[in-house]
């Protein structure tokens, strides 16, 4: 809570146009590597999505809409897909486009407005920004938000008030900012980070309850879908410029199933869980090493002095890890053993790195939680567009811990696709004409329910039944 804080209101968060540049370079997040990537754009909107979910500050869900703002606005292909990053530099300089004087905010906003501006921003007339080198202050400034409270005391405007002033001073200064040379922007699709931005996307439609995200998670995954796989099903690396080529990699895989998951949980397009589970198949069999885990590269791909297999996260997560996420999902989704069985084999062969540095495999860490805790599936069966249906579908969606899975079986379908993918939901109906919850827990599945409070009351067990929670 306290990270994400600090890394909305400082330096590192582009406090005009949202979106967060690539790291710090100093502890008080104040001076940045000024590049943009999209998938710290999809990460951080991962850790404000769940940290709102988890307590409700509204600070965070904030953040989350202004990445996904920047995201939609700058990185958001027509095509439907994401492009991969800003560069740092314009006009030959680092930042450049970001910096401000004081000179130039005074001649953009009146006097009491750039005092005002000056007091919200930290802008300081002799600059805070230091050439890295000659080591001087340049008279120019990154902005970051001060204490919000104090500043609001101190220019004696209530709350709201307060808030609506910051955002007029906001859009006069990015209104200027537009007519700067703009950085050089990576135009290139990579399936990678796509597959991690649709998984962002799809989760915050839930959490933040827009469906506008869900429309573009949805465009970047029949972009991936149309775009970069192959006649036989196979991953393409990257598009760019019309053209998708290299073979794909563990990492392309691994987060274009995530994104999937997450889209499937959060529109019911079977389609999308159809996919990730045919995607799922061509990992374990083109990237299995006999001895355990998954390599980068497909035993197909170009010939390598030696297959890297690695278990450590970096600027992304380790596909292993995410892999082993997939895994334990797609095993519950489907009801399907071998899945989990998979998932049991991965963390064996991973397992003494894993002990041995676990603040490097954070990603592991919360696959294993998530493998640690007792099974919940719920499906939903019922009309999609119906009031009852979507009630129990958010009663489902609050909860966060254990997360339970979350399927859907549509009513008035012969023959709904989720059958064939799940064939235990087969038998699941609406009752009585009014939209059913089925919860699971250890492929066993309690009575259907229909009232939301009582279906919160059952999935806070994890779905368990009173022997079953003593044991």
């Amino acid at each position: 809570d306290k990270t994400l804080r600090a890394m909305r209101r400082g330096g590192i968060f582009d406090q005009l146009g949202c979106g967060f540049h690539r790291y710090s370079t100093d502890r008080q997040w104040l001076v940045p590597h000024f590049e943009k990537m999209l998938y710290d754009q999809a990460l951080c909107v991962l850790a404000c999505t769940e940290a709102f979910r988890a307590g409700g500050d509204g600070e965070h869900g904030q953040t989350a809409r202004e990445v996904l703002e920047y995201v939609l606005r700058d990185l958001h292909a027509p095509e439907g897909g994401f492009y991969a990053a800003e560069d740092a530099d314009s006009e030959g300089e680092e930042g450049l486009f970001y910096l401000w004087g004081m000179d130039e905010v005074r001649r953009l906003l009146d006097p009491e407005g750039a005092r005002f501006a000056a007091g919200v921003f930290g802008i300081e007339e002799g600059g805070n920004f230091v050439d890295p080198m000659t080591g001087k202050r340049t008279g120019l400034n990154i902005l970051r938000r001060v204490d919000s409270e104090a500043t609001a005391e101190g220019h004696g405007i209530p709350g709201e008030g307060f808030r609506r002033r910051v955002e007029t001073v906001r859009l006069r200064l990015l209104a200027a900012r537009t007519v700067r040379i703009r950085p050089r922007r990576d135009e290139k699709i990579l399936a990678d980070w796509n597959g991690l931005m649709i998984a962002a996307t799809a989760r915050a439609a839930c959490v933040l309850n827009e469906p506008g995200y869900l429309d573009a998670a949805r465009a970047a995954a029949d972009f991936i879908r149309i775009r970069m796989q192959t006649p036989d099903g196979r991953l393409l690396h990257r598009w760019c410029g019309g053209e998708p080529a290299v073979t794909g990699n563990l990492d392309d895989y691994a987060f274009v199933i995530w994104g999937l998951i997450e889209l499937y949980e959060a529109g019911f397009v079977a389609r999308d869980l159809r996919m990730a589970l045919e995607l799922q198949r061509i990992v374990m069999s083109r990237f299995r090493d006999p001895e355990g885990g998954f390599f980068f590269t497909p035993d197909d791909g170009e010939k390598l002095l030696t297959r890297m297999k690695e278990s450590h996260d970096g600027a992304v997560p380790s596909g292993n890890a995410v892999t082993l996420m997939n895994l334990i999902r797609l095993g519950r989704m489907t009801g399907d053993p071998m899945m989990e069985g998979e998932a049991a084999a991965l963390i064996r062969a991973f397992a003494e790195p894993v002990r041995r540095q676990p603040s490097a495999h954070a990603q592991w860490l919360i696959a294993l939680e998530m493998l640690a805790s007792p099974s919940c599936e719920v499906v939903i069966a019922g009309r999609p567009e119906a009031r009852d249906t979507r009630e129990l579908i958010d009663i489902v969606r609050r909860r966060r811990y254990p997360r339970p899975v979350l399927l859907f079986r549509s009513e008035g379908e012969t023959a709904p696709e989720i059958t064939e993918l799940a064939p235990f939901t087969r038998e699941m109906r609406a009752v009585n004409g009014r939209a059913a919850a089925y919860v699971c827990s250890g492929f066993s599945c309690k009575r259907p329910v229909t009232d939301p409070q009582e279906l919160a009351a059952i999935i806070a067990t994890g779905g368990k039944d009173e022997d079953q929670q003593r044991r």
